[in-house]
């Protein structure tokens, strides 16, 4: 019981083709709905109930003469290029900007119609609804022969590692994601950090610390009551609300509430990953993630928040300084990292290099020196740049010594944490822009282990100054950069199309 035909239209006006993309998509979803609510009021139907995601396909006769100012935006050659979407209100700006980008650099039309590619259940669901909860064990039994559940085979990563072979004359991919692929993420997303996906923003800060995310809805409970003053303009003078977990949105004052803005309620426990809002409203905002301790977590998160094409993401936290000269407190910039975190091995080869990106290492470098005030050689005493050490093994002082010290020695390691390598690693292959500044809280080779009471004052002296660095470094990546980012570093020689 398929939903009715739509034929395939094709465009040269990217807002026309996103129109239909939502067409297609809106009548999909509330076809689907309509059947599933029928099942849940105990309906019967004698064939299985499918809906498709919509596609949007490409077919070029020539190599590409594209714009060189960026690195995306066109197709490696001659063929045709396809992929799957969803969720085309929350992507619009996203889908308009890449439509746009296509049109612009191949001089073609593009295809929009209904794929093969079918619509699990599950992802029809609107936030607030529960599929199984009134359903009879028969009747969930049911459900699976007569709907279309997640196929895991249809949102697996190999686009986005480079494994990804073009069979049987298919189509090339124009996406890093396909349409199952960024709804599993999406409905991952809600559970691991109890907000929605359509209040995440563009830029991200994680942290493996809670005192962060205490200092951050701090610092936004104080925004959020200040006004903007027209006299004296400020870059956080466009931020209108912070959320935080269960959805509970507070707005600034002087800021009308949108009225179609879904407002929960506060979790009675946090979730594994709770995430925190400073919304704008081009998204330009910051998000904040605490993502707890171990690299497991790490890459959890970055797989998901991946799907909706953060301009950038920075780690923020604190490490073991490994080097004598380094003082409690100092900061550290990362420029290289070394992978003892186990999880991406798999799919990020350990031969594969994390180079560092000039634009987060300016933005970083220059806010440390907004907020502290130093330059110069002062600078330089109270931050160190160089390569990070990252491990899955949270004991590792209990390894014989010689063993992590030569390690390090031979790595040049100058700090060891659990999560940057993960985060860094994860970036490039999702091709977001990274970037590392860990604050040092203890030196276990040297003695200086983090003792209770000396923890607390360093938490206290050093989490508000280094919150505000990594602030004060997205702004100047926004003022900067336009809220574009992009980096040739992180694209390959034969790239999908899309950013």
């Amino acid at each position: 019981m398929s939903t009715p035909k739509y034929p395939s239209q094709r465009f040269d006006n990217a807002d026309a083709a996103l129109a239909y993309v939502q067409q297609l998509y809106d009548g999909q979803i509330q076809y689907l709905r309509d059947h599933l609510r029928r099942f849940v009021a105990g309906e019967s139907f004698r064939h299985n109930v499918r809906a498709k995601y919509p596609f949007v396909r490409i077919h070029i006769d020539t190599v590409a003469h594209a714009d060189s100012r960026l690195s995306y935006g066109f197709v490696a050659g001659p063929g045709f290029y396809e992929t799957t979407v969803t969720r085309p209100d929350l992507y619009a700006d996203y889908l308009r900007h890449q439509f746009q980008l296509l049109l612009g650099n191949h001089g073609v039309q593009l295809e929009v119609g209904l794929s093969g590619e079918p619509i699990p259940v599950h992802f029809c669901l609107a936030e607030d609804q529960h599929l199984e909860g009134n359903l009879s064990s028969d009747r969930r039994v049911l459900l699976r022969d007569l709907f279309d559940l997640p196929d895991l085979a249809a949102m697996d990563d190999g686009i986005a590692n480079g494994t990804y072979e073009v069979r049987g004359g298919a189509a090339r991919p124009l996406s890093l994601f396909t349409a199952p692929r960024i709804d599993y993420s999406l409905h991952r997303l809600r559970h691991y950090t109890g907000t929605s996906p359509e209040h995440f923003q563009n830029f991200v800060l994680f942290t493996n610390y809670q005192f962060y995310i205490d200092e951050f809805i701090r610092l936004g409970h104080e925004l959020m009551g200040r006004a903007p003053d027209p006299a004296n303009p400020r870059d956080d003078d466009d931020c209108i609300a912070l959320v935080e977990p269960g959805n509970v949105v507070t707005w600034r004052v002087g800021v009308t509430p949108d009225p179609d803005w879904r407002v929960g309620l506060a979790p009675p426990r946090l979730p594994q990953m709770p995430a925190y809002h400073l919304v704008r409203r081009d998204r330009t905002g910051v998000t904040m993630v605490n993502i707890g301790v171990g690299p497991a977590n790490a890459k959890t998160i970055t797989d998901h928040i991946a799907v909706l094409r953060p301009h950038a993401w920075i780690m923020l936290g604190h490490c073991a300084g490994l080097r004598n000269s380094q003082q409690l407190g100092d900061y550290v910039l990362a420029h290289g990292y070394v992978r003892e975190d186990h999880v991406l091995d798999e799919d990020l080869p350990l031969w594969v290099p994390i180079p560092p990106l000039a634009e987060i290492q300016l933005a970083l470098e220059g806010a440390v020196a907004d907020v502290t005030q130093l330059h110069g050689y002062e600078l330089k005493r109270i931050m160190r740049t160089g390569t990070v050490a990252s491990t899955d093994n949270r004991n590792w002082e209990l390894l014989p010594q010689r063993e992590p010290e030569r390690r390090f020695s031979q790595s040049r390691a100058i700090a060891l944490d659990m999560e940057s390598a993960t985060i860094a690693a994860n970036g490039f292959r999702f091709r977001v822009p990274y970037g590392t500044l860990l604050c040092v809280s203890d030196k276990p080779l040297h003695g200086e282990l983090k003792l209770p009471g000396m923890a607390n004052q360093f938490y206290r002296e050093r989490v508000d100054q280094h919150l505000r660095i990594g602030l004060r470094a997205i702004e100047r990546l926004r003022a900067n950069q336009g809220g574009q980012l992009h980096s040739r570093k992180l694209r390959s020689f034969a790239e999908v199309a899309f950013q």
